[in-house]
């Protein structure tokens, strides 16, 4: 997993693609992706997000509107537009917050449609809020599975239930465990976003401990850590202007990734990616966990909080 995404062997086709006069992708706002989606096809399924309540979230203020699924006419002149250029893709990977809340059918059109226009792609994927999966029987997400839908990232966030809560993610540790349950049992591989920073200032390790054990119970293949950042036009950032909640120091974010990977103990491929980390590393756990927590002590020695946060605060956006 360390060469996550390397190869660019696309790039001398998009280059044209990019500059083509009569390019006209329907992508809206700003497009985001996990770092290991870097050489999927990226099409728009939908934009915005079903949920859009959790506290920290920034990412979908650009969008002039909640939630909207892209017409399938939309998606299928992207598809076919985009294959022209990238004809060997070999995953597909549906933007937008949450495609994954799309019902059955509409999943099933996406996943048909990608097979036609990109019919190297082993696999389809998109992110999911954990929200999404509940709704389908273990036989629709079966037959998903059976149409190519494999490695969806989840935005878990966290295992903390008080956390989970105060930042109003809209389910908690006991959801968590049930819909991956749902799907490890039928095979579709999944993958977690961890939010290091969420559970506030003093609770991290509780927090992180929790979340190891909870995370524990489950098999993601990938599980990704960014770091929380606050930015002025969230609801986080009036509860800390009101004095509801305090955010962890940049040196215990540090200390609370150092007390996760020391607990868990599931085979994963775990890694800091993103700007909004002050640090990178990732290996496979259990294999490289010495590694990653010597790595954690070092950084932490070496600290200077001041320029940490002096990062921290000229983040402009994720």
């Amino acid at each position: 997993m360390r060469n996550v995404c390397m190869s660019f062997n696309m790039l001398p086709n998009l280059i044209p693609y990019y500059f083509k006069k009569e390019y006209r992708m329907h992508y809206t706002g700003t497009i985001y992706r996990p770092p290991y989606e870097a050489c999927s096809a990226l099409i728009q399924a939908t934009a915005g997000c079903t949920h859009h309540k959790c506290k920290f979230c920034t990412l979908y203020e650009d969008i002039p509107f909640k939630f909207r699924m892209s017409p399938l006419s939309e998606v299928e002149e992207d598809m076919k537009e985009l294959s022209a250029y990238y004809p060997n893709a070999k995953r597909v990977f549906f933007t937008g917050a949450n495609p994954f809340v799309l019902d059955f059918d509409k999943l099933k059109n996406l996943a048909e449609l990608a097979k036609k226009y990109f019919p190297n792609a082993a696999s389809v994927g998109c992110f999911a809020r954990i929200t999404d999966i509940a709704p389908k029987s273990a036989e629709q997400l079966k037959k998903l599975r059976q149409l190519g839908y494999n490695g969806i990232t989840i935005g878990a966030e966290a295992g903390d239930d008080s956390a989970l809560s105060f930042m109003h993610k809209g389910f908690g540790t006991k959801e968590i465990l049930a819909e991956c349950k749902k799907l490890d049992e039928i095979g579709m591989d999944y993958n977690f976003f961890y939010l290091t920073g969420l559970f506030g200032a003093g609770r991290s390790r509780q927090g992180a401990e929790n979340t190891a054990a909870i995370f524990n119970q489950t098999h993601p293949k990938i599980i990704v850590s960014s770091m929380l950042t606050v930015f002025q036009s969230s609801e986080l950032y009036q509860e800390i202007q009101s004095g509801n909640w305090a955010e962890e120091t940049e040196i215990e974010k540090l200390h609370e990734l150092k007390t996760l990977i020391e607990h868990l103990t599931i085979p994963t491929y775990f890694a800091t990616m993103g700007a909004s980390n002050c640090i990178f590393i990732d290996g496979n756990l259990p294999t490289d966990k010495n590694n990653m927590i010597t790595q954690l002590e070092n950084a932490i020695k070496a600290a200077d909080e001041k320029e940490l946060r002096n990062y921290r605060e000229n983040l402009r956006h994720l």
